[in-house]
């Protein structure tokens, strides 16, 4: 039995969590690295909307056809797996005199606001692990 079907879409969805959630690290720490870059305009990504869509539309990918003659079930979009988010341009109301649009503060309040939802989806797949493994083990 797949590691799915033990959790239903948890997995998948963490997984998925985690890794939009690296890559938004990434474009944040970029803006910071570029707060000093003239005519810089931070950059964001936004995935949480795709994310909750792929949720409630309670598909989990493509299902795997296994023979020639399944048809393919009506509806199946590519659910989780084609949410990529979408990189966004979110300049800052003042921009400063060398056109450079990068706040600081407001950076680094996304930063910290990103880490602690990344830590928490590793914290929550690492319990979900956890569980399997005392499931595997018999209680203790």
């Amino acid at each position: 039995m797949p590691v799915n079907g033990i959790f239903g879409t948890t997995i998948d969805v963490l997984g998925k969590s985690i890794d939009l959630r690296t890559k938004s690290q990434n474009l944040i720490s970029s803006n910071i690295a570029n707060a000093e870059t003239p005519n810089y305009t931070p950059k964001s990504l936004d995935f949480e909307k795709e994310l909750q869509g792929a949720v409630k539309s309670g598909s989990r990918g493509t299902p795997a056809i296994t023979h020639p003659r399944h048809l393919p079930l009506r509806g199946s979009g590519a659910g989780l797996q084609s949410v990529t988010g979408q990189v966004v341009e979110t300049p800052a109301k003042t921009p400063g005199n060398d056109g450079n649009a990068v706040e600081l503060e407001n950076e680094m309040g996304k930063l910290l606001e990103n880490q602690i939802m990344f830590n928490a989806s590793v914290q929550m797949l690492s319990k979900k692990f956890s569980d399997l493994s005392v499931a595997i083990k018999g209680g203790n």
